[in-house]
């Protein structure tokens, strides 16, 4: 299936883009997050399983039980923090 991956913040600066159309088998997005790390070393540190990764499914914070489907978008960016 076809989907769109949008990076923020600190992710889209490690990954070098702010998006990308990509086609992946993924059920949900833990195995989306998994083949990303797969790519190599630049999505592997960027998104890390030690690391504090947020992702939304369709604008909508998401844990990575959350069903990838056919033309969704999915967001990854680290804690938002603020004072």
């Amino acid at each position: 299936m076809k989907i769109t991956v949008r990076y923020f913040a600190s992710v889209r600066e490690a990954v070098g883009q702010g998006a990308e159309q990509l086609h992946t088998c993924a059920a949900n997005l833990a195995v989306l997050r998994d083949e990303l790390i797969a790519r190599g070393p630049v999505y592997a540190e960027a998104l890390a399983r030690g690391r504090s990764v947020r992702m939304a499914l369709n604008q909508v914070m998401s844990d990575e039980s959350a069903a990838v489907s056919e033309g969704c978008e999915v967001a990854f960016f680290p804690p938002v923090t603020g004072g």
